[in-house]
Formats: C-alpha cells, sequence, structure tokens
C-alpha cells in the first residue's frame, strides 16, 4: 500500500460520461474535477464497453459483428497462447517495450485516454493527480466467453491469461501518466463483485478473487501508481479492506451501512494509509440526484465520517485519506442529470474542503 498520497476530500470521477465526443468529455472532467483529472469512457461507442475496451491482446480473441469471444477450439489456439505468455514474459523483464507490445492500449477503443494525454500536454503545471480506470479481473473474467458461452474465470489458464492482460494495460497507462510529474491512480472496475457470494457465483473461490485483486495491484504498485477498486453495489468488503489496495471506491450514499459493518477492518484499512473515496453522490436512482442537494449530500457524509470516527479514527485522518466521488459513472444517465452529479460532486468537495479544512 502506497501511504504518501493524501487528496484531502478533493473531488475525482469514476469515468463514464454519456456523451458521444470525447473532446467535450474532456472539457467536463477539467470544469469539474482539474485537480485530479481522468480520462473518460464514452458508453455511447460500443468499443468502450467494460470487457470490448480492454480485451484486445487476449490470445484466441475472435470478433464477430454482434459479439466477441475466446476460441479455444480453434486449432491455432495453444500457439497463441504460448504467443501470449512469451510476450508477457519479455515485457515483464523488460526485453520487450510495452509501448510496442500487445498490451498498450489503443486509439480506436480508447479514444479518451489519448484525448486526456493531449490536454495534459497544454498544462503549465501538473494536477495533484491524475486518474486512470480498467475493468477489474473478476468482472472480466465473468464477462468474456470462450466460444461456448462459459465465462473465461471458471477456466484456470484464460483467467490467469485475462489477469495478466489486465495487470499490464493497467501498468501501461501508469506508465504513460507517470510523464506528467504527479502521483497516478488506476481504479480496477469491479461491478461484478456484489455477486461474490451468491448463488450464481458460488463455485468462485475467496482465494481466486484475492489472487487475481493482488496481481492486478502488483502491476500498479511496480510501476509506481497508486490503485483503487470501484464497487458500485454491496460487496463483501473484507475482500477490499484485507487487499493491497489503496482506495476503496464505494457507493457511500446507499451502502456506507454496509461498509461499516468491518468496523475493525476499516480501522486498520485507514491507519495502514488506505483512502476511502466516497461515493457520496448518486448516479443510480434519477429521483435521488433530483432532490439531493450540496448541503443535504454534505449533511449525509458529515454522519458516516463521525462513524468512522466512532470506531477510533482521529477526524483528520479521515479528511487527509478522503476522495469525494459519484456513486458510479454517470454513462447511463441523461445529459442534465451527469451534469448535476458533476456539479454536486464539486460543490460537496468544496464545502467540506472550505468547512474542515480551510482550504
Amino acid at each position: 500500500m502506497v501511504t504518501n498520497f493524501y487528496p484531502k476530500c478533493l473531488p475525482v470521477l469514476i469515468g463514464s460520461l454519456p456523451l458521444f465526443n470525447h473532446a467535450e468529455g474532456v472539457k467536463w472532467v477539467f470544469e469539474y474535477t482539474p485537480e485530479i483529472p481522468l480520462w473518460v469512457q464514452l458508453p455511447a461507442y460500443k468499443e468502450e464497453g467494460m470487457i470490448a475496451q480492454f480485451q484486445s491482446g487476449s490470445p484466441g480473441l475472435k470478433l464477430e459483428t454482434d459479439k466477441s469471444f475466446i476460441d479455444i477450439s480453434d486449432p491455432g489456439f495453444d500457439d497463441d497462447l504460448l504467443e501470449f505468455y512469451e510476450e508477457y514474459m519479455a515485457v515483464k523483464e523488460g526485453e520487450t517495450d510495452l509501448e510496442k507490445s500487445r498490451f498498450a492500449m489503443a486509439a480506436d477503443t480508447a479514444k479518451g485516454f489519448f484525448s486526456f494525454l493531449d490536454q495534459l500536454q497544454t498544462l503549465s503545471d501538473p494536477p495533484v493527480a491524475v486518474k486512470g480506470q480498467i475493468t477489474g479481473p473478476i468482472t472480466f473474467g465473468l464477462g468474456l466467453t470462450d466460444q461456448n458461452g462459459k465465462a473465461v474465470f471458471y477456466n484456470e489458464q484464460l483467467r490467469d491469461a485475462a489477469v495478466k492482460l489486465l495487470a499490464q494495460k493497467a501498468r501501461w497507462q501508469v506508465k504513460n501518466l507517470s510523464r506528467f510529474g504527479c502521483p497516478v491512480i488506476i481504479f480496477f472496475d469491479e461491478p461484478a463483485l456484489a455477486g461474490f457470494g451468491s448463488s450464481a457465483f458460488i463455485t468462485i473461490s475467496r482465494d481466486e478473487v484475492i489472487n487475481c485483486f493482488e496481481e492486478v495491484i502488483e502491476a500498479v504498485h511496480n510501476e509506481g501508481g497508486l490503485a483503487g477498486i470501484h464497487v458500485c453495489a454491496n460487496a463483501d468488503w473484507s475482500l477490499l479492506l484485507e487487499s493491497a489496495t489503496d482506495i476503496i471506491s464505494f457507493d457511500a450514499y446507499s451502502y456506507f451501512d454496509k461498509l461499516i459493518l468491518y468496523p475493525d477492518l476499516v480501522k486498520r484499512f485507514i491507519q495502514s494509509g488506505g483512502i476511502l473515496a466516497w461515493g457520496i453522490v448518486p448516479t443510480l436512482n434519477s429521483d435521488d440526484i433530483e432532490k439531493e442537494t450540496a448541503d443535504s449530500l454534505v449533511a449525509a457524509w458529515e454522519e458516516q465520517a463521525r462513524a468512522i470516527q466512532a470506531i477510533g479514527i482521529d477526524k483528520s485522518a479521515i479528511l487527509d485519506q478522503t476522495l469525494i466521488t459519484p456513486s458510479c459513472g454517470t454513462g447511463s444517465l441523461s445529459l442534465d442529470h451527469a451534469k448535476k452529479v458533476l456539479v454536486l460532486t464539486r460543490q460537496v468537495s468544496d464545502i467540506i474542503r472550505k468547512k474542515f479544512l480551510s482550504i
């Protein structure tokens, strides 16, 4: 865990926006969260879906008009798998340039990333930090399937390849963003974690989940970045709190009461330098977005912060180790609701920082 980054309640976004233009997305980001900007994902483009955006480079990948899958029945699959591991080892050992490998992200699927780089190059001073994101290994492994529709997570060999693919793509992001002279944060987006422990995922073990996390987090750390895990629903929070992640990004608006059920682990996480990214601004329900104000959300956050204090954490540590975020991405919202979420995220951060940090 990296412990020398203190965001002091600055705002940061989750990633997706309901726009069709990446340049406009960059403009929104720098208008509302210039201190910790991020590259945007626009779900309006199918190639920017959670699986599609990061699947390139997978061994055995077949792309058809309406779907993509790993074809392990193809006669050339074993050779492709061998080539994947050979290239992975060459990149990891520095024999092959990561930038020229299959693990580099491309402009046709990650236009938001390259638009972000262009904007960062125009800045006279570096931001406080920059943020990237990638689909987490559990969600990716359960979303990508073989030719028979079986999730690759259930095939040990394919799961291992998928985790290594994501680890290196995350590392590639850190490497490209590090040149701007500020801390780099990478969030692993894990909506599928909400299903862990349910009958749907009964065959997935805790150790398998932990091992997947450790590998991708280690890749980010080895490149000098901070790793975060984002879950926009309820989850077994002990999985995250006991991991090596630096940041836990959660839907504080709806699920803080579930997180605080692990007081000892929350206390240990914060005392170890861990950062809580409080998704205090709702995104799931349009009625919630319409009814809430910056003041009402600040009041909710203050109540939650008092609950953290009650388990033995000093308020100054909470303030130092807090990010203010939307509860999830805004890609599925209307433009008006998405804009309000960004406005509220900025306002909530500003009010808290002025009230408690005199900033």
